[in-house]
């Protein structure tokens, strides 16, 4: 979406015992009541960037995807996950944000899709193919007009479907860009395909006009269950509640079908539904949950990306449990969920409006649905900037030389850690509390100078002790280093990542940790 993203905070409740052991902060919400500014812990962990430079994935080299967004994922019932990308940009692409263009070709489309059928989503999410033109760059599968002053700017893919071997998608029709937050749209529509997403069908499908700016269907998600597909809808814009509409798999394409809820009974008027969740509620993202047995709902509430859980697509939903926060990932929006999350780990895709980008990223439920194993490290992005002498409660501190790089360096959002001189062992780390006798593992993306000949990744107990570590050289582009150990009888650690410097100016840069329960 090429728009820039400001919002009313809010926080949400989330595992507050644990995160309040580690020294962090977990709110506490019902509905959407205001909160204060956002100070909430994410639990959530960042396993890889799936888009643009610096992803393993190589999007911008492989199909010109140097900049997009959402990353809306469904199963296409043949193997493989379909991803719907917003907006995206091409050479001309700077940052920051979408639209942010220099010279050259813009390439913009305003949709892509790409296809994957990777199942180990713990290391990250290849993408084998994409649906491209004739030059082998991804091309527009539903073509936008771009053109304001004919009434339309682009078309942004809000949800997507399979029913046997038809792929089903809903997109909008945005007509202006507002303010931060609004936008207004013409409609939203079904397309469909029947050629896994190469070619779609947008003739004389369902509609959702808006001509008043107020229809509750402009957004949608998509679920399957007991032979009907839920639509779930908000407004244009992210200020509006949520409502919910059915219709039985074989009249998908039959809009006279559509019953919506009106807060008692299915109902054919649209105008008779009701909201099933309060405002603010944006890019949602709904399924129904087998490990749980239950309706899982994440979606965009104010800044920060939320989950709320329910018994029954209708509601009641329960309060929010903060997923990600807007202190640790400034800018993000989305929180789609992937399709073949299972045994409480959940995958889903992030964007960040700087570096306008979509990540890969999980997070632990059990059977109640409540968020456990968190991330314990505090500003595991380096994006609150919380660098202090003692580096426990939350914050990080330095072995002699390192601080905090700010302005567009970082693996996400614009800051890291970096650690940098001639002579001796730099360090940046941080003091976590955990639990005694249990296993866990810790998760960082590290890149390095050319020079550098010998870092280490890793935990060691309060005593200086090395308890576990990862053992790297040059390290050329950001790469991803695992650490797996058990606390033993140990209750805190401390995760560093450093390097020695005794071979010229050597440095290194930390990003995206995690530390979790395993």
């Amino acid at each position: 979406m090429t728009h820039e993203l400001r919002f009313h905070r809010r926080a949400a409740g989330g595992v507050a015992a644990v995160l309040a052991a580690a020294g962090l902060v977990a709110g506490g919400i019902v509905g959407s009541t205001p909160a204060v500014a956002s100070t909430t812990h994410t639990p959530a962990s960042l396993v890889e960037k799936l888009t643009g430079p610096d992803s393993p994935n190589n999007t911008y080299g492989r199909w010109n995807v140097k900049a997009t967004d959402l990353g809306i994922m469904w199963d296409n019932g043949a193997g493989q996950v379909l991803s719907a990308f917003g907006d995206t940009f091409g050479d001309a692409w700077v940052g920051p944000g979408g639209g942010a263009l220099g010279a050259g070709d813009a390439n913009w489309r305003s949709n892509v899709l790409l296809r994957s059928t990777d199942t180990t989503l713990a290391d990250g999410m290849d993408y084998s193919s994409a649906v491209t033109a004739s030059d082998g760059r991804a091309r527009e599968i539903i073509p936008g007009v771009h053109n304001e002053a004919a009434g339309e700017v682009t078309k942004i893919p809000t949800a997507g479907i399979s029913i046997g071997s038809r792929q089903y998608l809903s997109y909008m029709s945005v007509k202006h860009w507002g303010d931060p937050g609004q936008w207004d749209t013409n409609y939203a529509r079904l397309a469909y395909s029947d050629d896994n997403g190469t070619t779609w069908t947008t003739t004389g499908t369902p509609t959702w006009n808006n001509p008043s700016l107020t229809d509750h269907f402009q957004m949608q998600a998509f679920a399957r269950n007991g032979g009907y597909l839920y639509v779930f809808g908000t407004p244009s814009g992210r200020g509006g509640s949520a409502y919910v509409a059915r219709v039985a798999e074989a009249s998908v394409l039959t809009q006279s079908a559509y019953q919506y809820w009106n807060g008692s009974s299915w109902v054919a008027s649209e105008s008779s539904a009701a909201a099933i969740v309060s405002a603010p509620v944006s890019e949602l993202s709904v399924r129904y949950d087998a490990y749980t047995g239950k309706w899982l709902m994440m979606y965009l509430q104010g800044e920060d990306i939320i989950l709320r859980t329910a018994s029954s697509p209708t509601g009641p939903w329960s309060s929010a449990q903060v997923v990600v926060s807007s202190a640790d990932y400034p800018g993000l929006y989305g929180g789609f969920m992937h399709p073949w999350s299972a045994n409480g780990t959940i995958y889903f895709t992030m964007s960040q409006w700087d570096p306008y980008n979509v990540y890969l990223m999980k997070v632990q439920l059990n059977t109640s649905a409540q968020i456990v194993k968190p991330n314990l490290v505090g500003d595991p992005s380096f994006e609150r900037s919380a660098l202090t002498s003692a580096g426990t409660g939350g914050s990080w501190a330095c072995s002699a030389n390192c601080g905090i790089d700010t302005g567009h360096w970082g693996y996400s959002g614009d800051n890291n850690a970096f650690a940098r001189y001639n002579s001796g062992w730099q360090d940046v780390h941080q003091t976590v509390p955990v639990t005694a006798n249990t296993s866990y593992r810790l998760t960082g993306w590290v890149r390095t100078s050319a020079n550098s000949d010998n870092g280490f990744f890793g935990v060691r107990d309060t005593a200086g002790a090395v308890i576990s570590e990862a053992h790297f050289t040059s390290v050329g582009s950001w790469t991803r280093f695992t650490v797996d150990f058990a606390s033993g009888s140990r209750t805190a650690v401390i995760v560093y990542g450093g390097v020695w410097t005794d071979h010229g100016d050597i440095w290194v840069q930390l990003d995206d940790v995690s530390l979790a329960a395993s």
